[in-house]
């Protein structure tokens, strides 16, 4: 299985976001020929003024992010995991974080909207309020991509190992992580957590993140980059560059069955 993750810089521009997406789309078929393709986090959107997030979200199905990724995984005949983009909610102010995956002939087979989101403050003193903007979801989700089991989450989800297990227990041997992960957060925890819940999960975990600068409300703000792929015995097997731009590598599934008979924690894991 050939992967391709996708490394954008978004900005409070819907038309470029998605233009942009599908030109790096099309370079990663035309120049490596993946089965699956991984955007990141909120590639339709990031920062802005107050309101225009909710201004610019799309009613499921369609919308013009929507319609691009489903297109071109039609056109393509690739798997496209369409990072998350941002989710009208009938009746809501707020919108869903949500990935819409789309398989060969452009049908789409998941929908998950983001479980954990980020309220926090990082250490160069910027505060973080997802909630405010975006409702949570609650569902676990994973599908089948001709045979290989992928789960599915976003960003701030990496920090809670409890949603990676139960993913692994519906059968995930992948595990995407859409990201946007800031400057500072991410030059500390971003590539120690991805490798820790490969390890912890003995699958391949599969990272595309937002790199480079944005602004929201007129204060700058970074985002971490380094997309990557780390295989199931927690090695990185792939490691974007810095800036936009794609990475790709094959998954080598029989690593997870081997890796899962060496040490097999699943037959040892006891209820506490």
């Amino acid at each position: 299985m050939k992967i391709s993750l996708i490394q954008m810089n978004s900005i409070p521009d819907k038309a470029a976001n998605i233009a942009a997406a599908k030109a790096l789309i099309e370079r990663a078929v035309g120049e490596d020929g993946p089965d699956w393709i991984l955007l990141p986090e909120q590639f339709d959107w990031a920062g802005g003024v107050k309101g225009e997030k909710a201004l610019n979200a799309e009613a499921l199905p369609g919308g013009p992010a929507y319609s691009m990724a489903q297109e071109l995984a039609a056109r393509h005949r690739v798997f496209i995991h369409a990072g998350s983009l941002m989710e009208r909610i009938e009746g809501e102010a707020r919108i869903h974080n949500t990935t819409v995956v789309f398989d060969r002939r452009g049908d789409e087979i998941a929908r998950y909207r983001k479980i954990h989101l980020f309220d926090v403050t990082t250490p160069d003193g910027k505060a973080y309020r997802e909630s405010a903007t975006v409702k949570p979801g609650d569902a676990v989700v994973t599908y089948d991509c001709e045979g290989v089991k992928i789960g599915c989450t976003i960003c701030y989800d990496l920090r809670f190992p409890a949603l990676f297990q139960a993913l692994v227990d519906k059968g995930a041997q992948v595990i995407a992580v859409p990201a946007a992960f800031t400057m500072s957060t991410g030059k500390d925890h971003w590539e120690t957590l991805l490798r820790a819940r490969a390890i912890e999960t003995q699958t391949y975990v599969a990272a595309a993140a937002q790199t480079g600068s944005f602004s929201v409300n007129n204060e700058v703000r970074q985002t971490y980059g380094h997309s990557l792929v780390a295989d199931p015995w927690g090695l990185v097997v792939a490691k974007a560059s810095d800036g936009v731009g794609i990475v790709s590598t094959r998954l080598d599934m029989g690593q997870v069955k081997r890796v899962r008979g060496m040490i097999p924690v699943a037959e040892h894991k006891r209820a506490l």
